[in-house]
């Protein structure tokens, strides 16, 4: 007999994860920092050999600046030096989610240890192997609450009524591959993103939860799907979804919450079983 795992995994959990154990200087880079007096056209030639388009500015070796490739022409680096504004400084240690809140409006974010400037994180730093993780664990941990409200409100796989005849026939043909190999599942487990997401959808106590219309609520999980098929695939997270991405994230934050609030002893409306359950206890 097939027993429910328990599940433990919430926001909060992943959140810690990865502020204990990833943070920004995983994913940033040296910042090449010139002295404010070294002759601009020579850093530009710099520059263009590396594709950077922006390095630091030093006086007395301490970074106190930066400059863009395409401004530096005559004269000397210091004339074309940028200040760093407070909201593009930011300490290694701080979470990855930092990134994205800032490189919403911002082409670059600077890196700081002990106080002193020492990296940078482009928007293409978000394409590698630390920030895929994160963004697979928030997909993962959002279809792991999905799968856990189902179960609860439609025991018994009574779901099967609320999706299409071929899509149950999928289910079904996976679930029996992976029992052949000794798999300790249910047919739930089978399910795809999209099959729980129409389950949802359908049910008018649990699309409540998701405080969406309709609209966005086909939406939102057309671009998860797209999003965590790009992961799984190693694709390109940032083309054309850039700067959606980032409201992506903010709302996969939000439904995710939203999901681990409800707690079996407060679904109200969450069938005929629940209440006389609670009225017995």
């Amino acid at each position: 007999m097939y027993c429910m795992k328990h599940l433990k995994s919430t926001l909060n959990d992943l959140r810690q994860l990865f502020s204990r154990s990833i943070t920004l200087r995983d994913i940033a880079e040296l910042l090449e920092s010139f002295d404010l007096g070294q002759p601009a056209n020579d850093v530009r030639t710099f520059m263009e050999k590396r594709e950077y388009d922006v390095v630091g500015v030093t006086d007395h070796g301490v970074v106190v600046g930066y400059a863009k490739r395409g401004e530096l022409k005559n004269g000397i680096v210091g004339e074309c030096r940028y200040k760093f504004a407070q909201d593009e400084v930011l300490a290694d240690s701080e979470p990855l989610r930092t990134a994205f809140s800032v490189l919403h409006s911002r082409q670059q974010i600077f890196i700081s240890v002990g106080g002193h400037v020492t990296g940078i994180i482009t928007r293409g730093d978000l394409q590698k192997i630390p920030v895929r993780l994160w963004l697979f664990g928030l997909a993962s941990l959002l279809e792991m609450q999905m799968l856990r409200l189902i179960r609860e409100q439609y025991p018994s796989n009574s779901w099967i009524s609320s999706i299409k005849g071929e899509r149950v026939e999928d289910a079904q043909r996976i679930f029996g591959l992976r029992r052949s190999r000794n798999e300790g599942i249910d047919l739930a487990d089978c399910l795809e993103l999209c099959d729980k997401a129409e389950i949802i959808k359908r049910d008018a106590d649990l699309f409540k939860i998701s405080e969406l219309s309709k609209g966005k609520f086909e939406r939102f999980f057309r671009h998860l799907e797209v999003l965590r098929n790009s992961l799984a695939h190693s694709n390109d997270i940032l083309n054309g979804q850039w700067p959606e991405l980032v409201d992506l994230v903010t709302d996969i934050e939000s439904m995710l919450q939203r999901f681990e609030k409800v707690e079996k002893k407060a679904a109200i409306s969450f069938g005929q079983e629940t209440v006389e359950f609670l009225q017995k206890t």
